[in-house]
């Protein structure tokens, strides 16, 4: 049987920046509700390897950091965001080890023990802190241990949103009171109320046939935002990484930024190097970069992939930083001790999302949004490798401050009606669901991927335009699954990220078009902004 429950706090998301946030506001008494898609482990920061970006090192800097992001942004970032961020490093880094996560060290010739910190793509410094290969699941699972134990949060786990619930005030604004959520398990769709809710969901590269992205990362937040009435940002900007393992059964098995940083050389099938030919910096330049870099080898030469050389590193190193990395390719019958990495580009990281400001704040009274679903002004037209997890510690940080001020002085959320399906029966043709998925994931990669063109994108547009329409026709006739509501959602994002892209007449970050191969100077940079 359906229920309905009520709760100060709604949050929709259980990575890092959903789980930071609710253990910040239980902490202070506030009743807390978080909702996970799938099993509390299954999203996105449980499988991120690099590490979390922050100052530590003597050499280092906080104006070096942010000057590194700034340039890997390429012209759009909001250089008062950035500041806030890289300034919340260290802090966030230290309340990290009080919830139990132990990052790796390294032993000074004095005895002392300090950070291990590894260097990436993009960064001028070495201020990568790291649990070897793994940070993602360290993390992922020391948050999970501690808001378990809090008696003032709530895990629902295989609860998937449905709709947003809002209200329009006496003058015309919205504002948040909950989320009708489908408990997948149980095939019934609750009511949760709230006087908060916020958006944590992650990212949308599912949109995209090959992605490293875990199988929750479908745009879900940016979506229910959208239908909600708030404005999204600088869709057109999704990065390819550029390394993931190719192998049939590896399904996009990442392979870290980290094994460039030290010194991984990217080489043909021939054995020969070619990053120098495309930037000064070679392996340790922006993702964009690389990324475009490889993707021009593969098409140029018709090869399926390129390789990543670790060999020179001694056996003992390479089993020490990326233990991960080296058990996952031996299943695959590559030891990278003795033989180069086959890699190739893949969907990874949603630069844009629901627009928030500095407090995490979206266009609707006491949503909110945190993390890879929102585009706080951070990233520009690019992420740097390892900025994502410090942004979701330090907005969650934004978020926490805003809604505890407030909290008392909102009201109980009103009663709402119960999800009503009583006009639909369940489907019989759920093959529908999984050929338009396929379908949608197939043009995304071939029209609006790596590289783009405005005959690419106006043919995407149309395949787009039908599909919704499809979709939106099965929604109405039929019983929501979490498969639907997925699809439903990701037919919105590949639209966005569309139009966005077709507004954007130059090549700047992750957005490279062969119409407009230059970056538009005559007039300064702008970001993409979309209103429902």
């Amino acid at each position: 049987m359906p229920y309905s429950s009520s709760y100060d706090v709604l949050i929709i998301g259980s990575g890092g920046a959903g789980l930071s946030l609710a253990l910040k506001l239980a902490d202070h008494g506030t009743r807390v509700a978080v909702l996970s898609k799938f099993a509390l482990t299954a999203g996105s920061t449980y499988y991120a390897q690099g590490g979390i970006s922050a100052v530590f090192d003597a050499e280092d800097s906080i104006e070096s950091h942010i000057e590194d992001t700034l340039d890997a942004g390429a012209g759009l970032c909001n250089p008062e965001i950035v500041r806030l961020t890289v300034t919340h490093g260290k802090s966030s880094i230290e309340w990290l080890r009080r919830q139990g996560v132990a990052f790796t060290e390294d032993v000074t010739p004095t005895g002392e023990k300090v950070l291990h910190l590894n260097r990436e793509g993009g960064h001028s410094h070495r201020r990568i802190v790291h649990t070897a290969d793994a940070t993602g699941k360290a993390v992922s699972l020391s948050l999970i241990e501690r808001a378990q134990e809090h008696d003032n949060i709530r895990l629902f786990e295989h609860h998937n949103v449905v709709e947003l619930i809002t209200q329009t005030t006496p003058s015309g604004s919205k504002t948040i009171v909950g989320a009708y959520v489908l408990d997948s398990q149980r095939q019934t769709v609750n009511t949760f109320t709230a006087k908060v809710v916020v958006l944590a969901t992650g990212g949308a590269s599912k949109v995209y046939l090959y992605s490293t992205n875990p199988q929750s990362a479908t745009g879900d937040g940016i979506a229910l935002a959208w239908r909600a009435g708030c404005r999204v940002s600088n869709m057109e900007f999704m990065q390819f990484h550029p390394t993931c393992l190719f192998h049939p059964k590896a399904q996009s098995f990442l392979i870290s930024e980290a094994v460039r940083g030290e010194g991984g050389k990217l080489i043909l099938p021939d054995g020969s190097p070619f990053m120098h030919h495309f930037d000064p910096r070679a392996e340790l330049a922006p993702r964009d970069i690389v990324a475009r870099a490889i993707d021009h080898e593969i098409k140029k030469r018709g090869i399926d992939c390129v390789y990543l050389d670790i060999r020179h590193k001694s056996e003992d190193f390479i089993l020490k930083h990326f233990p991960t990395i080296h058990k996952k390719c031996l299943k695959f019958g590559i030891d990278i001790c003795k033989q180069p990495i086959p890699v190739v580009p893949s969907a990874h990281y949603t630069c844009g999302g629901i627009l928030t400001d500095s407090y995490a704040r979206t266009d609707i009274t006491n949503l909110y949004a945190i993390g890879e679903v929102a585009s706080t002004g951070l990233h520009g037209a690019n992420r740097m490798a390892s900025n994502s997890l410090l942004e979701c510690l330090v907005f969650a940080d934004r978020a926490s401050i805003d809604i505890l001020a407030k909290l008392a002085s909102i009201a109980a959320p009103p009663s709402v009606p119960d999800w009503d399906d009583s006009q639909v029966s369940d489907s019989d043709e759920e093959v529908v669901v999984s050929h338009n998925w396929d379908e949608l994931r197939h043009f995304m990669w071939d029209y609006v991927g790596i590289v783009r063109t405005d005959k690419r994108l106006s043919r995407a547009m149309s395949r787009v335009e039908l599909l919704k329409q499809e979709i939106n026709e099965y929604y109405r006739y039929f019983r929501v699954t979490s498969d639907l509501l997925e699809l439903r959602n990701l037919v919105i994002v590949a639209e966005l990220i569309i139009r966005c892209a077709m507004q954007r007449k130059e090549s700047r970050g992750l957005h490279y078009t062969l119409d407009y191969p230059e970056l538009d100077n005559s007039k300064p940079p702008q970001n993409t902004i979309l209103t429902p």
